[in-house]
């Protein structure tokens, strides 16, 4: 594989040594997604959260070059209320400004009221990524807002438990592979771990692609 989504720094604070290491340990050509910390999505839900992502960023920074897309994954409980959609421009807003180094950021709403024309355009407009996440749980729109495409399988039939069936994944092959003659860049991740479907899975999908 290419690349690799971290879940880690979701939960932890990953130490700069620690993305040293990681970068030492992959070949050249290899890119690192970051799984943005729960502080700013889930705990703070974008209040205030200035120091915490500069913190979170100047850490990642130091994976270089093979820094990849920065993943904000919501929780159901965050709805796209005028307030939180106001509060998403603002941080948005704060990223383009503040940045040290152009940056990819996707984003992953899992209430069905992001699912809005309004929210696509917001994202087109400071170049993020909507998130096509497939799950038997959170909603799904197959929206492209950026020069890049990122896409999480979770599971279709049961969360983090199914694996794709060979339709599933032969259709997707076809979507990716539209995506790629359209000169996007295309990030997937199976997040279906448990018995070791998101391994074969992804195997699988590569074959598809070529």
């Amino acid at each position: 594989f290419k690349t690799a989504e971290i879940n880690y720094s979701f939960y932890h604070l990953p130490r700069p040594s620690t993305y040293q290491n990681w970068y030492k340990q992959t070949p050249e050509d290899f890119l690192f997604a970051v799984k943005a910390s729960r502080f700013i999505t889930h705990i703070k839900k974008l209040s205030e959260v200035k120091e915490a992502w500069q913190q979170f960023i100047e850490n990642a920074l130091y994976l270089k070059e093979k820094l990849g897309p920065i993943l904000f994954q919501f929780p159901p409980s965050f709805r796209a209320t005028p307030e939180n959609i106001q509060k998403l421009e603002g941080f948005l807003n704060y990223l383009r400004l503040n940045l040290k180094q152009p940056l990819k950021f996707a984003f992953e709403f899992r209430h069905k009221s992001w699912g809005d024309k309004k929210v696509y355009n917001l994202l087109k407009k400071y170049k993020a990524a909507w998130v096509i996440a497939d799950s038997p749980c959170y909603p799904r729109a197959d929206e492209v807002t950026a020069d890049f495409v990122y896409i999480r399988l979770h599971g279709s039939k049961i969360l983090f438990s199914s694996k794709y069936t060979d339709k599933e994944l032969k259709d997707l092959a076809q979507k990716i592979k539209k995506w790629l003659k359209e000169k996007k860049e295309v990030y997937c991740y199976f997040n279906n771990d448990a018995m070791g479907y998101a391994v074969e899975n992804a195997k699988e999908l590569l074959k598809l692609c070529q």
